[in-house]
């Protein structure tokens, strides 16, 4: 049977979430004066991202809430005691350098051009309804998706099979109807695949050999790939044509 919808991850799939964060704690730590506390700008950024990471771990755990892993990115990063007040602040301020950077990556609107006839669309994130339907919207896809589901509402988060097979009620489709296109090799990959889609990794780091599928999983490292390989669904057991 045919892939009749594609399901999107959106931090560093289609939104290049890593450019906008780095550009934005930059800008950040240069306002706040605190670059000289961390030694250099990579080792800053590196402390960011081990404490973004960290907690957005415990968010998908169920550990703590989303707005509380933003407190707690806050806390770990500068290593002292804050207020809920302070820490929000702190954030705040980060978030307008953040918000300035958004941007698609550049193969995003073509390839949702391509299968705009030939295929439903939808978005699947372990974030929150509310930053992903702002971000989509300034972002000027949020249109594009019939869809659009965030684990913060779902009460499930990407690995779990739940949060991939609600997309697919969503949109009244079966498993093996939907392909799921996302950059983490385990929360979207892995994922999507023990729960019968197909499941695609955008690889823009590198490293990935064309072609490569196993058990319903492909790895591409462009979207410009993904129209093909929609055409030549191969899990099935037919010869691939996807090289």
């Amino acid at each position: 049977m045919s892939i009749r919808a594609v399901v999107w991850d959106v931090d560093d799939t289609l939104f290049d979430y890593t450019g906008a964060d780095r550009a934005a704690m930059r800008e950040h730590l240069t306002a706040e004066g605190l670059l000289d506390g961390h030694g250099s700008l990579a080792a800053a950024l590196e402390r960011w991202r081990v404490a973004t990471e960290f907690h957005w771990a415990r968010f998908s755990a169920g550990e703590v809430s989303f707005e509380g892993q933003r407190l707690d990115r806050v806390r770990h990063f500068l290593d002292r005691e804050l207020t809920d007040a302070e820490a929000d602040d702190w954030f705040r301020r980060y978030k307008t350098h953040y918000e300035t950077a958004w941007a698609l990556f550049p193969d995003v609107l073509p390839v949702l051009d391509t299968l705009a006839v030939t295929h439903r669309h939808a978005v699947l994130s372990n974030s929150s309804l509310t930053v992903q339907d702002r971000k989509l919207r300034a972002l000027g896809v949020h249109e594009r998706f019939e869809v659009i589901l965030c684990a913060a509402e779902l009460g499930v988060s990407k690995p779990e099979a739940g949060a991939f097979l609600a997309a697919c009620e969503a949109l009244e489709l079966l498993p093996h109807e939907v392909a799921y296109v996302g950059d983490h090799p385990e929360i979207d990959w892995r994922g999507a695949a023990d729960a019968g889609l197909l499941s695609v990794w955008i690889d823009r780091r590198g490293g990935h050999t064309p072609g490569e599928a196993l058990a319903g999983r492909h790895r591409i490292a462009s979207l410009a790939e993904l129209p093909a390989l929609l055409g030549a669904d191969t899990r099935f057991g037919a010869p691939s044509t996807f090289r």
